[in-house]
């Protein structure tokens, strides 16, 4: 899939606000009109639900293969610069541990 974020997410508001305004088409047309009118928007609301569904599907699985695409280089670049990443993580527990030092110092 080559749709970025935003437009993935765009997409999927598109697909629930169709969903959200095929349910209220249904309610309000419920009380007024017969059966087979009420059927046809009960399958169109029951399909606009199975696309949007569908669609979260989709934006969940390339989210979650991102993350594993991105979770693979780290690791790969880990592996490659085990001292450089060791260097950095040194360098984040330094500032994680003056800036926990500042706060416990100022609750003294």
């Amino acid at each position: 899939m080559t749709d970025t974020p935003q437009v993935a997410k765009d997409k999927l508001l598109h697909d629930f606000n169709e969903v959200v305004a095929d349910t209220e088409l249904l309610l309000k047309s419920v009380a007024a009109a017969g059966g087979e009118k009420t059927q046809a928007l009960r399958a169109n609301v029951e399909q606009s639900l199975k696309l949007a569904k569908e669609r979260l599907r989709e934006i969940q699985e390339d989210a979650a293969e991102r993350t594993r695409a991105a979770a693979k280089k780290t690791d790969e670049y880990v592996h490659d610069h085990p001292w450089q990443s060791l260097a950095v993580v040194a360098a984040v527990a330094a500032v994680v541990g003056v800036v926990l030092g500042l706060l416990l110092n100022r609750r003294s």
